[in-house]
């Protein structure tokens, strides 16, 4: 089947380019990328997602504080500067 798309012309030519250099045709490429998106499987969503995803953002934010290289914080560092020059 014959389809037309809109590509911006600069992303085009770098796919082309790209394409030429792996020994690809444009219709290769594009065949590809179809099927790797249709086997991909896509996630569920539910209610449950919509209520826990904002729970394993807070639980990665815990994560990454206490991974945090000790010292003083962006905020602390902001403060300071802004101590520094500013008059009181």
């Amino acid at each position: 089947m014959k389809a037309t798309i809109d590509i911006p012309d600069d992303l085009y030519r770098q796919v082309k380019a790209e394409a030429a250099l792996r020994g690809l045709t444009i219709r290769e490429v594009t065949t590809r990328l179809y099927q790797r998106w249709l086997s991909e499987e896509e996630p569920r969503v539910d209610e449950a997602s919509h209520t826990e995803w904002p729970h394993s953002w807070f639980r990665a934010a815990d994560e990454a504080m206490r991974n945090a290289p000790p010292g003083p914080t962006a905020l602390q560092h902001l403060q300071s500067d802004r101590n520094r020059l500013e008059p009181r």
